[in-house]
């Protein structure tokens, strides 16, 4: 079996294609026993991603992993048995070359971006011709048994189950009331998110909002009035919002689990936030069109299969308001009504989705079945 990998990442919305590639590089190396090559257009997101990393060094060890500056002019290097294109990022034509030129065939694998729409799975391990012969095959991460799984380190809920949540909050310097319903905040900017804050403030149930520094910090500070310092409470009702310092990786996840509600984005965090067991609101990426509408409420359809018709209605509608600037107060109120079911079914979609081998495996398992 072939023991070296090659990843290839564009960064194009700053953390989310690194945040999956490098979790991914990295579980590679710690379970599976393989020498990882992990090519990066941009260093910066990830040297935030990862503490002590550099955002400028041609070549840099981190966690085991040999991660690489994708340089602009290509130079040849040694192909290695499977390379991975995440995300349609377009390999050099100088690699592509050295590919076929290779003695040995090579897996060539494009490692798709997540979707929970049904024709997924028609199209998950399928290969793609080339002209000289050699496939490229589409590996499709999902929720469904017909795709390849999501990324779970195998320690990874064991861990959530030990957490010392207390002590976790207290190194932020949060402290949250009794009785507070506590929820983070990472999003893409959002014209909605007024409206959620107005309907958090008059919330019957008061609510202390997590916002790690991030893009949609400055909309939550324009709301405010005022600046929002890193550690500093600011309350409006029932509201208190407390800032917080970019944190890395592990701890993101450690924050996910922490709060009763996490709004999260992308792909990344989207992913994490299903692993921490708590109800969650989607910040989709935005496309043109309002294309992305259909993969939301294929997502929302799965997710809520098992749901009360209320439930399974405040959580369509939640997700809707938030991503295409509606009455976020209102969803919110809808919520909250059904605050108990919706937690309990977190968990219960997270057991379901962990009954499933995980991303990493699946692609190790696709690599031996092909040999």
């Amino acid at each position: 079996m072939t023991h070296s990998w090659d990843i290839f990442c564009k960064v194009v919305d700053n953390y989310g294609d690194i945040g999956v590639t490098w979790r991914l590089a990295r579980q590679l190396v710690a379970e599976h026993g393989l020498a990882v090559r992990l090519w990066v257009d941009d260093l910066t997101p990830f040297a935030r991603l990862c503490p002590g990393a550099s955002a400028s060094a041609a070549q840099q060890w981190q966690a085991g992993v040999d991660v690489r500056q994708w340089p602009a002019q290509w130079q040849p290097v040694e192909v290695p048995g499977v390379v991975i294109e995440a995300f349609g990022c377009k390999l050099p034509e100088a690699y592509v070359a050295a590919l076929d030129a290779r003695s040995e065939r090579a897996l060539w694998l494009n490692l798709d971006y997540l979707s929970a729409e049904t024709w997924v799975g028609g199209c998950h391990r399928l290969p793609s011709f080339w002209a000289k012969g050699y496939q490229k095959f589409f590996f499709f991460p999902g929720f469904r048994e017909d795709t390849g799984g999501l990324l779970r380190e195998a320690a990874l809920l064991a861990s959530r189950q030990q957490f010392d949540r207390a002590g976790f909050l207290a190194s932020l310097g949060v402290r949250p009331a009794a009785g507070t319903l506590l929820c983070s905040l990472f999003a893409y900017e959002n014209p909605a998110l007024g409206s959620w804050l107005e309907g958090l403030a008059a919330s019957p149930r008061p609510v202390h909002l997590l916002v790690p520094q991030g893009r949609i910090e400055a909309g939550v500070v324009a709301w405010l009035g005022e600046p929002l310092a890193v550690g500093t409470p600011l309350q409006r009702g029932a509201l208190v919002v407390q800032a917080l310092p970019f944190v890395e990786q592990d701890a993101y996840d450690r924050l996910l689990w922490a709060c009763d509600f996490n709004a999260v984005r992308g792909e990344d965090s989207f992913v994490r936030a299903q692993w921490a067991g708590r109800p969650l609101l989607w910040h989709i990426y935005p496309q043109e069109e309002d294309a992305h509408r259909v993969k939301l409420e294929a997502f929302v359809q799965l997710y809520s299969e098992a749901l009360s018709a209320p439930a399974r209605q405040a959580c369509a509608a939640l997700q809707d308001a938030w991503n295409f600037n509606g009455d976020m107060a209102s969803a919110w109120a809808g919520y909250l009504a059904c605050h108990a079911e919706l937690a309990a079914h977190a968990e219960d979609w997270c057991a379901a989705l962990a009954a499933r081998p995980d991303l990493a495996t699946e692609l190790v398992q696709f690599h031996r079945d092909w040999l």
